[in-house]
């Protein structure tokens, strides 16, 4: 994820096809009254910070998770057995891709994709970025090399394979994709065209045709101690009723310190890759700050070597992972 600067919005192209891995309605955006909740009186599971911990954990022990590094290849198949496991395997799909890097390599990425409640039509689709970055420029002692990514990864990552593991004992109400995307913070500084590589693949090359989901929701850097979650400028753009949802069922279960009452910054994320090129209004709950002159500021670990695990909160995981359950099992 990077700030968002007016050149920057526009360079994604828009192309007027949807992505599925199911068969879905249409081929039209998704209109915003789709995007109404009221409370529908079911039973919610209890979402086990401790075990979304534990998935952070996993994959720092693998290293780095930059493409090309082992780390990233130990790790794909972590996730794919992991989501294999909730879903089944024939419910896992690995997308393949190949970028070339600033060497001159060919890098193989993978999107990795999960579908839960696959006879449902009515759906909505939850995403993360799985990639850590390659090089921790904003850390003054080794700015050459990757990070682990603890939070910038891991923690989005995490949160979904803990709701895999509630889907799989307690079905959703509605269908649930989860995207986990490769390549996301591979760029440098200012290289626009090297960012978001499986969300643009992802949209670009859908694996079926016809995917229309009611939303999606982008989680990025959601685990870290001490995070707030103001409401993405983006996002209020997209999807702002979607926004507000979640900012209300926050405040109701006492989290209102986290998902801060106020606008934040204009963020370049996946999800503007999913809004411009598919019409799927997505949002992005991440950690940030908007400076007094509308900048994003990033948490002080951010591309450094601290972003690792102990920086990583069970409370703020907590919060989020409430904060989804009780929007997938009781307000859609």
């Amino acid at each position: 994820m990077i700030p968002s600067t007016p050149q920057d919005r526009w360079t994604i192209p828009l192309i007027c096809c949807l992505l599925a891995f199911l068969a879905g309605c249409g081929g039209e955006p998704v209109p915003q009254e789709r995007l109404n909740f009221e409370r529908q009186g079911r039973d919610v599971p209890v979402f086990n910070a401790d075990s979304a911990y534990h998935y952070i954990r996993q994959q720092v022990e693998f290293g780095p998770r930059n493409p090309g590094s082992e780390g990233h290849r130990l790790t794909k198949a972590y996730l794919i057995g992991k989501l294999a496991e909730a879903a089944g395997e024939r419910r896992v799909f690995a997308q393949h891709f190949t970028h070339v890097g600033y060497q001159g390599d060919t890098l193989r990425m993978s999107n990795i994709i999960a579908a839960f409640n696959p006879s449902a039509s009515d759906r909505i689709m939850l995403c993360a970025h799985w990639d850590t970055r390659p090089r921790a420029e904003k850390d003054p002692d080794a700015p050459d090399k990757p990070i682990v990514g603890a939070d910038d990864g891991g923690s989005g990552v995490a949160v979904l394979l803990e709701l895999a593991r509630l889907f799989k004992d307690t079905p959703p109400p509605i269908g649930v994709d989860l995207v986990l995307f490769d390549g996301e913070d591979y760029g440098k500084e200012g290289e626009m065209d090297r960012y978001f590589l499986g969300s643009r693949y992802w949209a670009n090359n859908p694996p079926v045709k016809g995917y229309s989901p009611r939303f999606g929701i982008l989680l990025d850097m959601v685990g870290g101690q001490n995070a707030q979650f103001p409401k993405e400028k983006n996002s209020l753009h997209f999807a702002p009723a979607l926004v507000n949802e979640l900012w209300q069922i926050a405040e109701e279960k006492g989290y209102s310190d986290l998902f801060v009452e106020q606008e934040g910054a204009a963020i370049s994320d996946d999800h503007v890759v999913i809004n411009r090129i598919l019409g799927i209004p997505t949002i992005d709950i991440i950690r940030h700050q908007r400076g007094s002159d509308s900048s994003v500021q990033f948490a002080p670990y951010w591309h450094t070597h601290n972003d690792d695990m102990d920086i990583i909160s069970r409370e703020t995981l907590k919060a989020v992972g409430e904060v989804l359950t009780e929007l997938i099992y009781n307000r859609v």
